[in-house]
C-alpha cells in the first residue's frame, strides 16, 4: 500500500506560480512513476504531468511550457506551475504508479489540494 499526501496549495492570483508538493508513504520502493492530475468543477480528471524512476518525464500539452514535474527521490514528487490563469483552477491530485503482474498498473491517489486562481 502506498499513502500520498498532496500540499501546497492555495489562492494565487493570475500570472503567479506555486510548487505543489506530494510525498509518498508506506510502500514506497514499489513506485515506479509518480504524477500530477488535476479536475476542475464539472469536468473529469486531466493529466497533467508524470516522471518515471528512470527519470523520464512526460507533460501533457495543456500546460507544457508552464508546468513542470520534479522528483526528489522515490517518494517525493513536486509541480512547478508558473503563469497561473484561472483555467487552472481546480483540485490537483498526485498519483503513483506500482507495476503489476498484469498490464495495468496500480494506481494510487492522494486526496488533493486546492489550488484558485483569482485576482
Amino acid at each position: 500500500q502506498v499513502q500520498l499526501v498532496e500540499s501546497g496549495g492555495g489562492l494565487v492570483q493570475p500570472g503567479g506560480s506555486l510548487r505543489l508538493s506530494c510525498a509518498a508513504s508506506g510502500s514506497t520502493s514499489s513506485i515506479n512513476s509518480m504524477g500530477w492530475y488535476r479536475q476542475a468543477p464539472g469536468k473529469q480528471r486531466e493529466f497533467l504531468a508524470r516522471k518515471a524512476n528512470s527519470g523520464t518525464a512526460n507533460v501533457a500539452d495543456s500546460v507544457r511550457g508552464r508546468f513542470t514535474i520534479s522528483r526528489n527521490g522515490a517518494a517525493t514528487v513536486y509541480l512547478h506551475m508558473n503563469n497561473l490563469g484561472p483555467e487552472d483552477t481546480a483540485v490537483y491530485f498526485c498519483n503513483a504508479q506500482v507495476p503489476t503482474t498484469t498490464y495495468y498498473p496500480m494506481n494510487y491517489w492522494g486526496k488533493g489540494t486546492q489550488v484558485t486562481v483569482r485576482g
